[in-house]
């Protein structure tokens, strides 16, 4: 699950970038307030990646994904993107158990001891 959803969380990293960029042209907000947003998103999106395997890690990647959605206001094209990050980190979620899943399940199943 966690190089699924890291995936996902470098994706965003990009992302967020660029609609910080894209936000200086298109608001009258000031170039700190965007850059300080979005550096903090850009921040916890690589953050996470090392969070995945901890407690909350997951729960923080949806509040990313919410908030990714929510930049939609700044920036309109956020809400498509932001609603596509949100499917491919409930893929990346949902997946990566299931194949966590069937990692462990064929350990439990090989005999111990062969290469």
């Amino acid at each position: 699950m966690r190089t699924l959803c890291a995936s996902t969380l470098i994706g965003e990293f990009f992302v967020i970038g660029f609609a910080g960029l894209v936000a200086m042209q298109l608001t009258d907000l000031p170039k700190a307030t965007i850059w300080t947003v979005s550096g903090i998103a850009m921040l916890l999106s690589l953050v996470l990646c090392g969070m995945l395997g901890r407690p909350g890690g997951v729960q923080l990647g949806w509040a990313l994904q919410i908030a990714l959605i929510a930049s939609g206001f700044v920036v309109p094209t956020m809400f498509f993107l932001g609603a596509v990050f949100a499917a491919l980190w409930w893929a990346s979620v949902h997946f990566g158990r299931k194949v966590d899943e069937a990692k462990a399940r064929w350990a439990a199943e090989s005999p111990t001891g062969s290469a």
